[in-house]
C-alpha cells in the first residue's frame, strides 16, 4: 500500500469546495488544516488544502495523483 499526496488549490469561490468535495469522493482524505491566502499577483484570496490516498500501487513520479 502506498500513500499519495496532493495539494489542491483555488480562488476563493466554491470552485475550491467543489474540487475538495470531488476528491473526498474518490476517495482522497483530509491532511492537516486549510490554508488561506493573499495571491498579491492576482488580486484575490486563495486557499489550500492537503489530501492523501492509499493506493495499491507503486509511487511513481510518473503517476498522474488525480487519476489515482
Amino acid at each position: 500500500m502506498t500513500k499519495i499526496y496532493r495539494l489542491l488549490t483555488e480562488d476563493d469561490t466554491s470552485a475550491f469546495c467543489h474540487k475538495v468535495s470531488e476528491a473526498l469522493s474518490q476517495g482522497w482524505g483530509l491532511y492537516g488544516d486549510p490554508t488561506y491566502a493573499f495571491d498579491h499577483a492576482n488580486g484575490v484570496m486563495r486557499c489550500g488544502q492537503a489530501v492523501t490516498k492509499d493506493v495499491d500501487v507503486p509511487y511513481s513520479k510518473d503517476m498522474k495523483l488525480g487519476q489515482q
